[in-house]
């Protein structure tokens, strides 16, 4: 840890809590075995985005009943709703988005969690390839207006959307991240800080993408990767300046989520996967991250 670090560690004032969470769909399809590894590493929460080969978005109630069944009996809590909402196109009619958001929604309400992951429209790739940047100056108006009304909808169940930088979405880089977020303006709109995603888009995590979102952050995903070639690897391993942006946040007295998503057997542009073994790979590399917080884990580990 640099010297600067020190000092900024140094300087906090307020405890900090950094409560452990996971997409546990990286460890498994299966439910029982998800849990199952959560219980071994002591995770009390789970960030719900699959199980059995389904996305969170395609559960019926059946579906529901199960998993209330089962992470009940685990005493397992969900964090946030891993929802895809908003990865699709910005030129596909908004009203299909809507529909699945209202299931989302009601999704979220009988899971008892109060975060809903989300995300701000993929920019049309061949409009990416032949306009380049004044694509998102393009749609700028119509992602606006489409997160305003997410962000509304959410007002009659206490809910807060997490927007996550994506590659290839308007808010990928940190510039257009701060700039929904301020722009829509609505307290139920926060940000989901993920420095592996920032890599991919060449943003430093730390010193280029947190003083912009520093305000903004809600909630964090736990992965790390490399500039050359945006290969994903265990927190403190890659390029994504995860000690400084913890550090910062433990000096800050962050109190949230830190939900782990290692991908580091598979990701793809609609998730990842890594596998038991990978995950608690994974899970130690955070840990040991985590206890050079000032001596030791912070509390909720």
């Amino acid at each position: 840890m640099s010297d600067s670090l020190e000092e900024l560690l140094a300087s906090s004032r307020k405890p900090a809590e950094f409560i452990l969470s996971a997409f546990a769909d990286e460890i498994s399809p299966d439910l029982d075995e998800q849990l199952d590894v959560l219980e071994a590493e002591d995770i009390r929460f789970l960030e719900l985005r699959g199980a059995w080969g389904k996305n969170v978005a395609d559960f019926t109630n059946d579906d529901l009943k199960k998993i209330e069944k089962s992470l009940s009996a685990r005493g397992i809590g969900v964090s946030a709703i891993g929802s895809p909402v908003g990865k699709s196109s910005i030129t596909a009619p908004f009203e299909v988005e809507l529909k699945r958001f209202e299931r989302i929604l009601e999704i979220a309400d009988w899971m008892g969690s109060s975060y809903i992951r989300m995300f701000s429209f993929f920019m049309p790739p061949e409009e990416l390839a032949s306009e380049g940047a004044a694509v998102y100056a393009k749609y700028r108006p119509e992602v606006m207006r489409r997160l305003e009304a997410l962000a509304e909808m959410t007002t009659p169940y206490g809910m807060i959307l997490l927007h996550e930088n994506e590659k290839d979405i308007y808010g990928d880089t940190a510039l257009r991240c701060a700039d929904l977020l301020d722009t829509v303006g609505s307290t139920n709109l926060r940000a989901v800080f993920d420095p592996a995603n920032f890599v991919q888009v060449g943003v430093k995590p730390f010193s280029g993408a947190f003083p912009l979102l520093e305000r903004h952050i809600t909630y964090l995903h736990i992965k790390d990767a490399f500039f050359e070639d945006g290969r994903v690897v265990v927190a403190g391993a890659g390029e994504g300046e995860v000690e400084e942006v913890l550090t910062a946040l433990h000096a800050n007295g962050y109190v949230g989520y830190a939900s782990l998503e290692p991908h580091l057997s598979a990701s793809g542009p609609y998730g990842g996967f890594s596998g038991p073994q990978l995950f608690h790979e994974a899970v130690a590399a955070f840990r040991t991250l985590l206890a050079g917080l000032g001596g030791g884990l912070p509390e909720g580990f």
